[in-house]
Protein backbone atom coordinates (compact mmCIF):
# COMPACT_ATOMS: atom_id res chain seq x y z
CA UNK A 1 0.00 0.00 0.00
CA UNK A 2 1.50 3.26 -1.05
CA UNK A 3 2.11 6.26 2.17
CA UNK A 4 0.01 9.01 1.72
CA UNK A 5 -2.91 7.77 0.39
CA UNK A 6 -5.55 7.46 2.52
CA UNK A 7 -7.69 4.81 0.88
CA UNK A 8 -10.15 3.85 3.07
CA UNK A 9 -10.83 7.70 3.57
CA UNK A 10 -11.50 7.91 -0.50
CA UNK A 11 -13.28 4.97 -0.68
CA UNK A 12 -15.65 6.37 1.72
CA UNK A 13 -16.07 9.82 -0.05
CA UNK A 14 -16.34 7.48 -3.43
CA UNK A 15 -19.05 4.74 -2.11
CA UNK A 16 -20.99 6.35 1.02
CA UNK A 17 -20.41 9.93 -0.02
CA UNK A 18 -21.43 9.93 -3.71
CA UNK A 19 -22.94 6.50 -4.16
CA UNK A 20 -20.84 4.59 -6.23
CA UNK A 21 -20.25 1.10 -6.53
CA UNK A 22 -16.98 -0.68 -5.77
CA UNK A 23 -16.47 -1.56 -9.35
CA UNK A 24 -17.36 2.04 -10.43
CA UNK A 25 -14.50 4.22 -7.30
CA UNK A 26 -11.86 1.31 -9.15
CA UNK A 27 -12.39 2.18 -12.39
CA UNK A 28 -12.29 6.03 -11.85
CA UNK A 29 -8.74 7.59 -13.08
CA UNK A 30 -7.54 9.58 -9.74
CA UNK A 31 -8.39 13.01 -11.63
CA UNK A 32 -12.05 11.61 -12.31
CA UNK A 33 -12.46 11.32 -8.44
CA UNK A 34 -11.06 14.82 -7.53
CA UNK A 35 -13.30 15.96 -10.30
CA UNK A 36 -16.37 14.34 -8.47
CA UNK A 37 -15.52 15.27 -5.12
CA UNK A 38 -14.87 18.73 -5.71
CA UNK A 39 -10.94 19.04 -4.99
CA UNK A 40 -9.32 21.51 -6.68
CA UNK A 41 -12.26 23.15 -8.45
CA UNK A 42 -11.61 26.81 -8.57
CA UNK A 43 -14.45 29.57 -8.80
CA UNK A 44 -14.96 31.53 -12.12
CA UNK A 45 -13.14 34.52 -11.97
CA UNK A 46 -15.52 37.45 -11.01
CA UNK A 47 -17.19 39.41 -13.63
CA UNK A 48 -17.87 43.17 -14.38
CA UNK A 49 -21.64 41.98 -14.37
CA UNK A 50 -20.86 39.83 -11.34
CA UNK A 51 -19.01 42.61 -9.45
CA UNK A 52 -22.06 44.90 -9.65
CA UNK A 53 -24.54 42.29 -8.61
CA UNK A 54 -22.30 41.90 -5.28
CA UNK A 55 -22.31 45.63 -5.41
CA UNK A 56 -25.93 45.79 -5.69
CA UNK A 57 -26.62 43.18 -2.61
CA UNK A 58 -24.35 44.39 0.06
CA UNK A 59 -23.87 47.87 -0.38
CA UNK A 60 -21.46 50.20 1.59
CA UNK A 61 -22.61 51.34 5.06
CA UNK A 62 -23.63 55.21 4.14
CA UNK A 63 -23.15 55.02 0.55
CA UNK A 64 -25.35 56.37 -1.87
CA UNK A 65 -27.81 53.16 -3.76
CA UNK A 66 -26.22 52.21 -6.40
CA UNK A 67 -28.23 52.71 -10.09
CA UNK A 68 -29.09 49.50 -12.30
CA UNK A 69 -27.98 49.86 -15.64
CA UNK A 70 -29.98 51.87 -17.47
CA UNK A 71 -32.15 52.91 -14.81
CA UNK A 72 -32.87 56.66 -14.77
CA UNK A 73 -34.04 58.72 -11.77
CA UNK A 74 -37.39 58.46 -10.31
CA UNK A 75 -37.66 54.37 -11.48
CA UNK A 76 -38.27 51.76 -9.65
Amino acid sequence: MAEGIDWPGLMRAGICGLGLRPAEFWRLTPAELRLMLGIGAKAPPLTRAGLEELLAAFPDRGAAPRKAKGEQDGEF
